[in-house]
């Protein structure tokens, strides 16, 4: 069992759970560097936020929240040894990025997704891609990721039919699940107050990788790679 972490940084000011916190470059970029110092192999960068009820903003403001970050971590020994992804579903923001030395795009709605793909084999970078799309991008080749998608609109008992569908759609393509700090650890388990529900989180991501799950994207870096080592000696040997 081999499950890489994704930390998040959202370089905005109306994320659910940290928004504001890393919104200068220089914030961004020190959390970004704390998370690849906790074991995180990949880095996702967001300039919009996608919670329910979020207000949209246009490419340009989403790309200039984060153009100044991508290009502090890609730059000539920046973070060269992890990979820099951009959560966006703004083509015009990926391509951007993209051409600044970003690696991935994550992008969570499924209308851009053949223009993203088509940026993406471009320059031979990765694409996650809400599991819905899987017919149309057969033929994307290596570096394709999907995403379940927990917590769109979704209902306690379609994020667990989700959740229970990783082992099946890991036989289909790589999957990346984030999950983190989505309203279905308070659903399953009660947690009414804010902050206190890690061990949830941690919860989720342990289980997604041990059924086939190739990234977990996590705010939680520290906790989760931690678990993740501990499960994955544990699990070596067995069949």
């Amino acid at each position: 069992m081999k499950c890489k972490v994704m930390g998040i940084v959202n370089v905005t000011p109306d994320s659910f759970s940290d928004g504001g916190k890393f919104f200068t470059t220089e914030e961004a970029v020190r959390r970004a560097l704390n998370l690849l110092a906790e074991g995180a192999e990949i880095i996702d960068l967001g300039g919009e936020s996608t919670r329910p009820g979020a207000i949209p903003v246009g490419w340009e403001e989403e790309w200039s929240r984060i153009e100044p970050v991508v290009r502090e971590l890609c730059r000539d020994g920046g973070v060269a040894s992890a990979v820099v992804s951009v959560d966006t579903y703004h083509p015009e923001t990926a391509k951007r990025a993209l051409d600044a030395g970003v690696a991935m795009i994550n992008c969570v709605y499924p209308e851009p997704i053949v223009e993203m793909a088509r940026y993406c084999t471009a320059v031979g970078a990765s694409l996650v891609a809400p599991a819905t799309c899987l017919p149309v991008l057969e033929s994307f080749g290596p570096g394709l990721y999907i995403d379940p998608m927990i917590g769109f609109g979704t209902t306690r008992e379609e994020d667990v039919a989700l959740l229970r569908s990783v082992p099946e759609l890991a036989k289909r393509a790589p999957v990346l699940v984030g999950a983190s700090r989505k309203r279905i650890v308070k659903k399953l388990t009660g947690e009414k107050v804010t902050g206190k529900n890690l061990g949830g989180n941690v919860g989720i991501a342990v289980w997604c990788a041990m059924n086939g799950a190739s990234i977990v994207r996590v705010h939680d870096v520290k906790e989760t790679v931690q678990a993740l080592k501990v499960v994955e000696a544990l699990s070596e040997g067995l069949p």
